[in-house]
C-alpha cells in the first residue's frame, strides 16, 4: 500500500476525492481540513488555507493514481507525494486492492 498526499483548496477537496474513488484510482481518500501551507510561488511567499488529502492505494496502482490526480487537480503544480507504508492490516489491504481492480499499472516502486 501507499499513502499519497496532496493539498488543495477546500472547494476542490470533495470533488477530487470523489473522482479518485469513483474512477477506482484510490481505495479511500481522507480529507483533513484546516491545513495552512506556506511556500514560494513565482518569487513570492504565499500562505494559503487548504485541505490535505490522504489517499490510500495499492502499490501497483500508484502511477495510475498519480496521473489521474495530476490531471484532475486544480493547481498547475500540485503536491503529489507517495509514501511507502511499513505495515498494513491484511484485511484492509485486501479490501483496498478490491476497490481499485481494473486500474492496475506495472509501477511497483
Amino acid at each position: 500500500m501507499r499513502v499519497v498526499l496532496t493539498s488543495c483548496p477546500a472547494a476542490a477537496a470533495d470533488g477530487l476525492a470523489s473522482a479518485l474513488v469513483e474512477g477506482r484510482f484510490a481505495a479511500c481518500v481522507s480529507i483533513l481540513p484546516g491545513v495552512v501551507s506556506t511556500y514560494r510561488w513565482e518569487g513570492a511567499i504565499q500562505r494559503d488555507e487548504e485541505q490535505l488529502l490522504l489517499i490510500k492505494v495499492p502499490v501497483r496502482n500508484t502511477a495510475a493514481l498519480m496521473a489521474a490526480l495530476a490531471a484532475l487537480h486544480p493547481y498547475d503544480v500540485p503536491e503529489i507525494i507517495a509514501l511507502p507504508t511499513a505495515h498494513v492490516a491484511a484485511a484492509y489491504s485486501a479490501w483496498a486492492t478490491a476497490q481499485v481492480e481494473g486500474v492496475a499499472d506495472t509501477n511497483s516502486d
